[in-house]
């Protein structure tokens, strides 16, 4: 399921006091961005237990109960983890990656709120939450009799909230920095292929292992725990940054002539870090159009130029990086810009894309 109507996590609290308190609700949201977290603490902020249910790890019979005698009659005794007299918050998680049997065995507790003679106690709450399908997650198709019995959310990761999590939480100031300079590198898709990609939780996950080895973590191990954990691009980047505030190497310095692009083998990871990070320097600071270009930002434009020549003759991989088009193959860079490249600098513009 997908929509274009998203919330954020700082939105979500809110949301939910007011939506999952009259209906259950659904969660949708790409893995790792902090789904079960948001819904715990939800719970927390009520003074509600919060029981969770995932539905990967669940038969029918584990919601419905077993049979048992009573006066002559059999009747189904619901899980102790479900039958409670006080109201508490059940979390289904993952209620879209359980089987079809499991799915109907959910339909009376979410729309009716009882499983067999037991009805959750007044005040209690249901939310589930679950993977799309497109984040190549397992996720079963919802029947629809399912999904018109719940209220469905699209939660989206989002750095200003994340931040100010992060900055609360003790997360690792090499995290915290490199994604205050690169907050689109918070969340990746989910890769088709069986690989590490980037999310709140696995820059969580680094961040407690570099806690644990302390600063003095050696550049092997550093670059393993990155790529254990974050795409492969932004793994190669994160270990340039961490070699720029090790070293106070920055691309202020190349800017102003003071240092030039790192030339050594063993600094590729810092060389690339760079070339991303002087590729957002030229989206951000270049207009559109040229004559809207202060003084000050043609000679920034002037000196840009000069640092693609040297760039593209140390590699020419990390010069196209700078000027190459987005996904979508559209320009990122002013025309103008790379018009001046292109007469400058054909062999680096001739295969950008």
């Amino acid at each position: 399921m997908h929509s274009a109507i998203t919330v954020s996590p700082a939105q979500l609290p809110d949301l939910l006091l007011h939506v999952a308190v009259v209906r259950p609700v659904f969660l949708w949201g790409a893995p790792g961005i902090g789904k079960s977290s948001l819904v715990r603490d939800f719970a927390a902020s009520l003074g509600l237990e919060c029981v969770t249910l995932v539905g990967t790890q669940l038969a029918p019979e584990d919601l419905i109960g077993v049979p048992e005698l009573r006066d002559g009659r059999s009747r189904f005794a619901p899980p102790e983890s479900i039958a409670r007299d006080e109201p508490y918050c059940l979390f289904l998680d993952e209620l879209n990656s359980s089987g079809p049997d499991v799915q109907k065995a959910f339909y009376s507790l979410i729309l009716d709120r009882r499983i067999g003679a037991y009805e959750l106690p007044a005040g209690s709450i249901v939310i589930g939450a679950g993977n799309r399908s497109s984040d190549n997650a397992l996720a079963r198709p919802m029947a629809s009799a399912l999904v018109n019995r719940l209220i469905h959310v699209h939660l989206r990761a989002s750095w200003n909230d994340w931040r100010e999590w992060a900055e609360r939480s003790g997360i690792h100031r090499w995290v915290l920095g490199y994604l205050t300079e690169r907050p689109d590198h918070l969340w990746s898709a989910p890769p088709k292929v069986e690989e590490s990609f980037s999310t709140p939780r696995s820059w969580h996950m680094l961040s407690d292992a570099l806690h644990s080895y302390g600063d003095e973590i050696d550049a092997e191990t550093l670059g393993l725990l990155a790529a254990g954990t974050l795409g492969p691009a932004h793994a190669t980047a994160f270990g340039g940054y961490v070699k720029i505030v090790r070293h106070r190497y920055g691309l202020d310095a190349v800017v102003r002539g003071e240092a030039g692009w790192p030339s050594r083998p063993d600094d590729r990871d810092l060389l690339y870090f760079l070339a991303e990070a002087f590729r957002a320097r030229l989206i951000k600071e270049l207009p559109a159009g040229k004559n809207h270009a202060s003084p000050s930002v043609r000679q920034f434009a002037h000196r840009a130029k000069a640092m693609l020549v040297e760039l593209a003759e140390l590699s020419l991989e990390c010069g196209r990086l700078v000027i190459a088009p987005d996904g979508d193959g559209s320009p990122v860079l002013p025309a103008w810009f790379l018009v001046e490249v292109s007469r400058d600098l054909p062999r680096l513009v001739a295969a950008r894309t």
